[in-house]
């Protein structure tokens, strides 16, 4: 039998879906704006006349758009620093936080002391990019002359990840790893096996973090990446937006569709990627999060 709400109980539950309805709403809006925008007429867009539903509907922003050998190269450049970035960054902080999450390590408080101070103090911009600039130098020394494995490679730190992976990992019961060991297991058989399944949450969700991360990279890479042939969507959809912003250069546009249009069609396309894995992930989001935010 279901307990009566009392007055207090109801009132809070109408405002919590309220706010969360508001919040949705807010949350959901610029997409479908974005879409609207996308395939609304140039008269539409320029007028501001596009508030929810597009208007003289037609398609050529983004036909416009699938034509651009640009767009496709931009769009494997960012593919790729994604996957790699994302396998590289996740296998070394796995690496870390299970270092970081045995007390028998040597200097393990001053080593994760120094891996939280990094997140109070920041050495700055200029610093950071030396330091890539010098790393750079080394890669061309190896002859590696693709500027995206430095973005992969070099950007691809973030102690919050790594802190979280070492909360999840302490709470690994001690008695299992024992176990394995009395049974062979060597350091990394532990790892592979026994602590990386049982903390699977966390990873899923923290590969997720790097992923997003890699994903909307823009301003190292607008920075480091000299060759326009190698810049990811986000510099491509920035460079496009200066073009299209330049009063002179569309001084004799005459398409259909305003430019923005092409830029709201880029945003769309540059969304779906993560809105397609994202769902695959959600079930392991607040449990990862728990389990490596939360230290027993």
């Amino acid at each position: 039998m279901k307990r009566k709400l009392e007055i207090s109980e109801l009132i809070f539950k109408v405002i919590s879906y309220l706010f969360l309805t508001m919040f949705s709403i807010m949350c959901l809006y610029p997409f479908v704006y974005a879409i609207s925008a996308a395939i609304s007429g140039r008269q539409a867009v320029e007028y501001s006349q596009v508030v929810l539903f597009p208007k003289q509907v037609q398609f050529a922003a983004f036909k416009r758009m699938f034509s651009n050998n640009m767009f496709w190269n931009s769009y494997s450049n960012t593919l790729f620093i994604t996957l790699y970035g994302t396998i590289w960054a996740l296998g070394y902080s796995i690496l870390g936080a299970y270092a970081l999450s045995k007390k028998r390590l040597l200097f393990r408080k001053f080593f994760n002391f120094f891996l939280v101070f990094t997140m109070w103090f920041s050495a700055g911009i200029v610093p950071q990019y030396l330091n890539y600039l010098s790393t750079k130098a080394v890669f061309n020394g190896v002859g590696i002359t693709d500027d995206k494995w430095l973005v992969v490679i070099a950007m691809g730190m973030a102690a919050m990840n790594v802190i979280l992976l070492r909360n999840a990992f302490e709470n690994v019961p001690s008695e299992i790893e024992e176990a394995a060991i009395v049974d062979g297991a060597t350091e990394f058989q532990v790892l592979s096996k026994v602590y990386i399944p049982m903390s699977k949450s966390t990873i899923a969700t923290v590969a997720l973090f790097f992923g997003i991360s890699r994903w909307n990279g823009y301003f190292w890479a607008r920075q480091m990446i000299s060759n326009s042939n190698e810049h990811p969507l986000m510099v491509f959809i920035r460079l496009l937006l200066e073009e299209y912003t330049d009063a002179e250069a569309m001084a004799g546009w005459s398409e259909v569709y305003a430019s923005d249009s092409v830029i709201y069609a880029l945003i769309v396309c540059s969304i779906v990627p993560i809105l397609i894995i994202y769902p695959f992930i959600q079930k392991y989001f607040a449990k990862g999060v728990n389990m490596g935010g939360v230290k027993e």
